[in-house]
């Protein structure tokens, strides 16, 4: 017999297995059966309700009485051998590029995967690189490689796409890959950057045991295109690959890609994004904001926020809001080249940080981007561009970041010192008004001030701000058919992921990325 239960738990017994399991068969009086062995609790669905004074956690279980459980994921990795099939060639081997190859291998179809980066072993010596001598690779760094910009830079689940795919597939593939299956309960499932790239590897290798081919350290520098279909790519050794199409999931932060689009006249588009800078607090701090409490103990993870705020700017309104916040965290590096500073934030799988980080950015339209009109669909990257390049020579000129302490920031006071952070190139302080053009600068110091109402005790100097947040999406679409998705100039490009502009994180690239190797594979691929 199977029973379904809604629940409302304290955090010592919702984090608990042993104490859940417990306190479940107490309810129903299945103590005996337990005891017995004829009964199996398992959780649902799990999510935090800190509104009241005292935290609660409300769960959703299964029990199974005298009969067994179903599988816990559905998914099976019974892979066909594909070595000998068609093949469709794949830009990227972020979370789009690597769901879209797994897909193809299941429709039938070899994917051959093209990635400019290292492997994710080979790619922490060039984090290391950056950390710690202030080397950056334009090629393999905390966005190139294997596993995307998410592998090494956090790993949340979350997505608000879930109607463009198979939310759950993609969760199960995780699983079935490595990841613990906490992440199919948790309402906010999170894999942790230390936990990624052994799952990563074991996604490559269910790649190439199916026939198919992953290349790194390998760069698209051109199209094979003929006629109005895309036949292939050329590579920087001046090899040619052809297949019988191209998804193309370069990340949003291959601007090479896009210039070569531009330049090949391939029909790209301008797209709003975001920029700001990140902010960090102690993690105690949130904690206690957001659980009444001085501290979490033992049971509740670190504390997360969302914030959102419009502020009017010479009559104009747009929105100030966090973004990719993670909770017992750390702020890195995330530039692609020398001359640059890019900052985002990553949490590892236990959140154990002493810091809390956040990106607080503002929406960037076409009236922020008309003094780069000159760069036409190219006016955001150039925008970006600048800022970035800016914030790198202010700081020094190397991985050094610009930062202020939040409120001397909104009081436009440079800091005599900053606190400690988690950043570990290193800070300099400076007036982020010197790095921010003045309408985001306005934007934000205004936007701190609202946050400080809605979270009290969020406006202090015990935070400080890192500049800058500057890659929160692609400034770039390059479109596509909403039917086919295939790219309405160009046949057999398809579009894909986060570059493209159709996703906004691991999951939604992932569903992408599945979604783009169906519609290539229906429409190429001969039935075998």
């Amino acid at each position: 017999m199977k029973t379904l239960l809604d629940l409302v738990l304290p955090p010592e017994i919702a984090f608990d297995n042993q104490a859940f399991a417990e306190y479940v068969t107490r309810q129903g009086q299945w103590q005996q059966a337990m005891a017995e062995g004829k009964v199996t609790v398992r959780m649902l669905r799990r999510s935090i309700d800190a509104r009241a004074k005292k935290v609660k956690v409300n769960v959703s279980a299964a029990v199974y009485v005298d009969e067994l459980p179903e599988p816990l994921i559905a998914y099976r990795k019974d892979y066909p051998n594909v070595s000998h099939a068609p093949q469709a060639i794949i830009v990227g081997a972020g979370p789009a590029g690597m769901f879209a190859a797994l897909r193809l291998i299941e429709l039938g179809v070899k994917p051959v995967v093209i990635e400019r980066g290292s492997d994710v072993r080979a790619r922490r010596r060039d984090l290391a690189a950056i950390n710690k001598d202030h080397v950056v690779n334009p090629e393999s760094n905390y966005c190139f490689g294997e596993g995307g910009a998410g592998t090494y830079s956090d790993g949340k689940l979350y997505t608000r796409s879930k109607k463009r795919g198979d939310f759950r597939r993609i969760l199960e593939i995780f699983v079935a890959h490595g990841a613990t299956s906490e992440i199919l309960v948790d309402a906010h499932p999170h894999i942790g950057t230390n936990k990624l790239p052994a799952i990563v590897t074991n996604i490559r290798e269910s790649i190439l045991q199916a026939g198919g081919e992953v290349h790194f350290n390998t760069k698209v520098t051109d199209f094979v295109i003929a006629n109005g279909r895309m036949k292939g790519v050329r590579l920087h050794d001046g090899s040619t690959v052809e297949g019988i199409g191209v998804i193309l999931a370069t990340g949003h932060s291959a601007r090479d890609i896009f210039h070569l689009l531009k330049n090949r006249q391939v029909l790209i588009e301008s797209k709003p994004f975001a920029l700001g800078v990140r902010i960090e607090h102690p993690q105690s701090l949130i904690d206690s904001y957001q659980y009444h409490c001085e501290t979490r103990g033992d049971f509740l993870p670190a504390a997360s926020y969302s914030l959102v705020s419009q502020i009017v700017y010479k009559g104009k309104e747009k929105g100030v809001f966090s973004f990719c916040m993670c909770p017992g965290g750390f702020i890195v590096p995330a530039a692609t080249a020398p001359g640059e500073v890019v900052v985002n934030g990553m949490s590892p799988s236990r959140r154990n940080s002493r810091f809390a980080n956040s990106g607080i950015v503002v929406a960037i339209d076409e009236e922020d981007l008309a003094p780069y009109a000159q760069y036409g669909e190219l006016a955001g990257m150039m925008f970006q561009s600048e800022i970035e390049q800016r914030a790198c020579r202010i700081a020094g000129g190397r991985q050094t970041a610009p930062a202020q302490r939040m409120v001397d920031f909104v009081n436009r006071k440079v800091s005599a010192s900053l606190p400690e952070c988690s950043y570990q190139p290193g800070l300099a302080s400076v007036a982020m008004d010197e790095v921010l053009p003045v309408q985001i600068a306005h934007r934000l110091r205004e936007g701190f001030k609202d946050f400080g109402k809605k979270m009290k005790g969020y406006l202090t100097n015990e935070a400080q701000i890192v500049g800058v947040e500057s890659r929160t999406s692609s400034p770039v679409r390059i479109p596509r058919n909403r039917e086919t998705l295939e790219h309405p100039q160009i046949a057999g490009l398809f579009p894909c992921g986060e570059g493209a502009g159709y996703a906004g994180g691991i999951a939604s690239a992932a569903m992408d990325g599945e979604r783009c190797a169906e519609m290539l594979a229906a429409r190429y691929a001969k039935p075998r």
